[in-house]
């Protein structure tokens, strides 16, 4: 029972991470119809802006609130550089473009940062809790934490307040929310700025506990993907649910069968719930653009 609780634990943590990226991706194609692969490098900067801040002397808050901010700056040169000139282009097109642009970012960050892991500290002490047997570190707490109340944050913004309410409008019908009074150019800057924020928090909450590096975007993209799949593309609970799912998955994976096999579990559970429910658990049954 305890080893049960203990992977369980661990997939929960993993999972929280995933989640946040995945409404990262959610996010984005809800207001944009743009599947963005650049989504885990936003989780690279805000962890290894954070480390290297740190280094030059900034406490962790600050340095923490700076890596935040380079990460949004990123998100929306992205938006205004690459997606914002590809308006009306293919759905495969933009796929390339956001792919051409992680390339183009991890080749950044190896010239600003370096090619070495790093690691934060833990936030609040590295001595296990131990749960019905099991042991959990402070900092997953954190993480698990911090992924429930950025989710119920986003939730709040999006239902609760009126620049909230306008960014459903945009993701909705376009056409509807320009001739309301809704700019719709810097909503969709807007999702591409908040999508970064998550994606950067996500990075500074795991990296005491997996390292960061230059490249492991790719990998948090590719796993969030699957978690925003698995749930339903464009269903914020849907990435939540999804994330966590696929972080238990893969922990019930590894310690069970075998850890070589943890990173297929991911696309396997693609397969197996889009078989099942092709738009996911949380899908919506049709998709209409105006």
């Amino acid at each position: 029972m305890s080893e049960f609780l203990q992977l369980l634990l661990s997939g929960l943590t993993v999972g929280a991470v995933y989640a946040l990226v995945a409404l990262g991706f959610t996010l984005i194609y809800n207001a944009s119809d743009v599947i963005n692969f650049a989504q885990g490098d936003f989780v690279m900067i805000g962890g290894m802006a954070t480390v290297f801040l740190m280094a030059a002397g900034l406490p962790l808050p600050l340095a923490a609130l700076l890596a935040v901010l380079a990460a949004v700056v990123v998100g929306l040169l992205l938006h205004r550089l690459a997606i914002e000139p590809a308006r009306g282009a293919s759905p495969v097109t933009l796929i390339m473009i956001t792919i051409g642009a992680s390339i183009f970012i991890r080749g950044v960050a190896q010239i600003v940062f370096d090619k070495q892991f790093h690691t934060l500290p833990a936030f609040s002490g590295s001595d296990p809790i131990n749960i019905g047997g099991a042991a959990i570190l402070p900092q997953s707490l954190w993480v698990l934490a911090g992924a429930f109340l950025l989710f119920a944050g986003l939730y709040f913004f999006l239902s609760r307040t009126l620049t909230g309410k306008a960014l459903v409008a945009t993701a909705a019908n376009r056409l509807a929310a320009r001739l309301v009074g809704i700019n719709v150019t810097v909503m969709l800057a807007m999702a591409f700025g908040l999508s970064a924020a998550m994606g950067a928090l996500a990075g500074i909450l795991v990296a005491p506990i997996t390292l960061t590096r230059y490249d492991i975007g790719t990998l948090f993209a590719l796993k969030g993907f699957a978690a925003a799949m698995v749930g339903g593309m464009g269903s914020p609970q849907g990435a939540l649910v999804g994330g966590l799912l696929i972080g238990i998955l893969e922990s019930f994976g590894a310690g069970y069968i075998s850890s070589a096999y943890k990173d297929a579990v991911a696309f396997l559970a693609i397969l197996l719930v889009l078989f099942v429910m092709p738009r996911g658990l949380f899908g919506s049954r049709s998709v209409e653009r105006v």
